[in-house]
């Protein structure tokens, strides 16, 4: 069981490395969405759930006698910061914007539900609760972009027109 539960704590540092980069995407993308109120809204509402992510996951390390590595959070961190930098100058940055959120909830989604699975496997019931709470609220997001891509995109080439 410990090579189960190596794996398993490798997976939950990678999960918070992901959550950290997620906390600088989104605090990027929100800084920039001040023509799509509703967008921004629900990303900085998001925002704050993905800080929450980010510290349950911490906890989940240190009861498991494990921290998060420093060294993929500043990696992930480093992405997610020239992700955020080469938005700044794509014209249609809002609709590229959520096209990465919504790919980047979807990698988060499948993230939580290996957690669930080796957290059932090596018997750990507080991190599978931890991670499914989590699940919700990423697949609420995964969801609420599926319903509002195509609005944004619409609303994105109606204000490119009335620009020209």
């Amino acid at each position: 069981m410990t090579e189960a539960r190596d794996n398993f704590i490798a997976w939950l540092r990678d999960a918070h490395a992901m959550e950290e980069q997620a906390v600088t995407m989104l605090t990027a993308e929100a800084g920039r969405l001040d023509d799509y109120p509703e967008l921004k809204a629900k990303v900085e509402t998001h925002l704050e759930e993905t800080r929450e992510h980010a510290r349950k996951l911490e906890i989940c390390l240190d009861r498991l006698g494990d921290d998060s590595s420093s060294i993929k959070d500043v990696a992930g961190k480093a992405t997610a910061m020239a992700q955020g930098l080469s938005g700044m100058f794509a014209s249609d940055e809002v609709v590229k914007g959520s096209l990465a959120s919504y790919t980047f909830e979807h990698m988060e989604i499948a993230s939580y539900r290996i957690l669930i699975a080796a957290a059932e496997e090596i018997g750990d019931m507080q991190t599978k609760s931890v991670c499914e709470e989590i699940l919700q609220e990423e697949t609420a997001m995964a969801d609420w972009l599926a319903t509002h891509i195509g609005g944004v995109t619409r609303q994105f080439l109606t204000r490119s027109e009335a620009t020209r």
